[in-house]
């Protein structure tokens, strides 16, 4: 199936015979403090700078209704965002292994690893990043 948007996710999610838990991650795109001039126009015309993770939550298909009810949930309880990070986990885990994998995300955005996430943006349309 390819996911066009964050609801094709989640209805990929929900047609799984396996339990399935999304792992979130939202980020934001922010300019170096020491970039360059050129890096800055870059940043302001929405290309460039370094990703960092505001929040994170895993969830089960179940607990959202669509992307504009997760969108709610996200800026009541945080920051402003820009990218939201997800990746699936199927079966049974427990709290600690739901932990420990949504830490291995954190740092996987810190340092730009991102395959096998699916980025969206603000609008739950998946994107292409480049880095």
């Amino acid at each position: 199936m390819d996911i066009a948007c964050f609801d094709d996710l989640l209805a990929a999610a929900r047609a799984q015979t396996e339990p399935q838990r999304l792992l979130l991650v939202f980020a934001a795109a922010e300019c170096e403090p020491d970039a360059s001039p050129a890096q800055r126009a870059a940043h302001a015309a929405g290309e460039g700078g370094v990703l960092r993770p505001l929040m994170c939550v895993d969830k089960a298909p179940a607990e959202l209704a669509d992307f504009a009810a997760l969108r709610r949930e996200a800026a009541a309880a945080g920051p402003p965002w820009t990218l939201l990070f997800a990746a699936a986990l199927s079966g049974r885990s427990d709290a600690a292994e739901v932990q420990r994998l949504l830490d291995l995300m954190l740092r996987r955005i810190e340092t730009g690893e991102l395959e096998g996430l699916i980025p969206f943006d603000g609008a739950g349309n998946a994107v292409r990043l480049s880095v």
